[in-house]
């Protein structure tokens, strides 16, 4: 078999009657359920797209064992790396700013964003007045919420992305120079 073929019927077949084995193989190596299903929903597309690599000799529920192997340690690298990128952002934000400049700014900028706030989704303002205004950590956010740190990180990205469109939208020229004694309107409708 080649690299591009796609996997068998039978082993696909064979795989999937032992989604239960893996799923429980997984959830006793990441430690959860959620991620475990997520790792496997991953393996099981990339077994798919793989198939190819079985070889004639080698039985499927091995060879998939071997792919979750390696999607546990792409797994861990991956958080590894998400988590010190989010404690290096973290760093940074203890840096920059300090005393009463930090102090007025944050007030002028609060007071700014926290009309938008009503705009978004729930969830997504609930993540951004915890961690971004509260300064509650993502990892107590997440907890506070349950859900998976990495989880929570997804959710707060995508609300600034969100957030910084009703500013764009909202504040127009403010939002592109930075003002701070900002004078914009405030918003009137929901924009999602």
């Amino acid at each position: 078999m080649r690299d591009h073929e796609q996997l068998s019927s039978d082993a696909l077949a064979t795989i999937l009657a032992n989604r239960t084995v893996f799923l429980s193989f997984l959830t006793a190596r990441v430690g959860s359920a959620d991620r475990a299903a997520e790792i496997l929903q991953d393996a099981l597309v990339r077994g798919v797209e793989k198939g190819g690599q079985l070889r004639d000799d080698e039985s499927a529920v091995a060879w998939f064992y071997r792919l979750l192997r390696n999607a546990i340690v792409d797994d861990r690298r991956r958080r590894g790396a998400a988590e010190r990128a989010l404690e290096r952002f973290a760093a940074e934000i203890e840096v920059e700013g300090v005393g009463d400049e930090r102090d007025e700014l944050h007030g002028a900028v609060c007071a700014c964003i926290g009309g938008l706030l009503t705009t978004l989704r729930p969830d997504y303002a609930d993540a951004i007045r915890a961690v971004d205004l509260e300064g509650t950590v993502v990892r107590d956010f997440a907890e506070a919420n349950g859900i998976t740190p990495n989880n929570a990180s997804v959710r707060l990205h995508r609300a600034r992305q969100a957030l910084e469109q009703r500013v764009r939208v909202t504040c127009g020229a403010c939002a592109v120079h930075g003002c701070v004694d900002c004078t914009c309107r405030e918003p009137t409708r929901s924009l999602t």
